[in-house]
């Protein structure tokens, strides 16, 4: 796939446009992966286009999965740009941390008209980066957020566990447990030490159009299933002008996408499913019907979005 290449210094926001051969006036935003060009971007944008949509990746950085004070203003230059480009409608996708991010995004940008955040949390985190370090391989960033707004870091949960002891307890959890990764202490111990803020939440209820949220019990990074059914509730209980759906599976693990998303990554996509997860080794059957369903979900809400 060849697309159009946009740089933070040049255009000011790091990614790749896809532009469907079909004419198309609507867009989605797709941070999928560690770049904005690597193998699982591209696989998510090709996805995406099979509905007849163009499809702008992005990621922080080339090649960098870092994520410390990310400016929100790169991704509403992206929208922008993508506004002034032929596209009448944005939207906006992201998975794992980039769930966050773009929850964050949506709730600036009143342009982004479609939300689709796939195992987010709803507070923003504190910064950290990736690679190695000391025997670990990611570590927080003191004194920084994971994102920022107008030259300002936007208020964070602070990690209870600091370097290196936060990439130990990773490891610790990880030991024996049958994931490949386990994370789960790293954020319930520090919101159990620093009890979230009003400040540090993302206010969902500021996104426009429609917002799409999935996340499943068996999550070994993080409690994404308490963080969808909070922004549910948050959302019951405040004004709002967006038309919602918050899905809460038993099974899934991390990797809540859509079937036929997941089979178009590799041809023994279940197969290293069940080497990185245990829940996915356990209940195959049952993490499969998941991903059926959320296809059908997230499909139909596509369609009737670009209606």
């Amino acid at each position: 796939m060849k697309g159009q290449h946009f740089s933070n210094e040049a255009d000011g926001f790091y990614g790749i446009y896809f532009k469907n051969q079909k004419p198309s006036k609507c867009a989605v935003i797709a941070m999928l992966g560690d770049d904005a060009g690597d193998y699982l971007a591209k696989r998510g944008a090709k996805w995406l286009m099979s509905f007849g949509l163009n499809v702008m990746t992005m990621s922080p950085a080339k090649k960098s999965y870092n994520h410390v004070n990310y400016p929100i203003e790169r991704i509403g230059a992206a929208v922008q740009w993508l506004r002034t480009n032929g596209n009448q409608k944005v939207g906006i996708l992201g998975m794992s941390t980039t769930g966050m991010s773009a929850l964050a995004a949506a709730s600036y940008y009143p342009e982004i008209t479609l939300t689709i955040a796939l195992t987010p949390s709803d507070f923003v985190w504190q910064g950290f980066e990736q690679g190695k370090k000391d025997g670990v391989t990611e570590w927080p960033i003191p004194n920084a957020s994971t994102l920022s707004w107008q030259g300002k870091a936007l208020a964070y949960m602070p990690f209870v566990y600091q370097h290196p002891e936060y990439g130990r307890k990773i490891i610790e959890e990880t030991k024996g447990s049958g994931d490949m990764i386990r994370s789960t202490w790293i954020f319930n111990d520090s919101e159990k030490a620093n009890p979230l803020t009003e400040e540090q939440m993302i206010k969902v209820e500021n996104i426009k159009g429609r917002l799409f949220l999935v996340a499943a019990e068996d999550d070994s990074f993080w409690n994404t299933a308490k963080y969808v059914r909070r922004m549910d509730e948050r959302l019951k209980n405040r004004p709002h002008d967006c038309e919602y759906q918050a899905l809460v599976y038993q099974y899934g693990t991390h990797f809540v996408i859509p079937e036929s998303f997941m089979k178009s990554i590799a041809p023994f996509s279940k197969q290293i499913l069940k080497f990185v997860f245990r829940s996915a080794k356990e209940h195959p059957k049952e993490c499969r019907q998941t991903r059926i369903d959320i296809e059908k979900h997230l499909s139909e809400e596509i369609k009737d979005w670009m209606a």
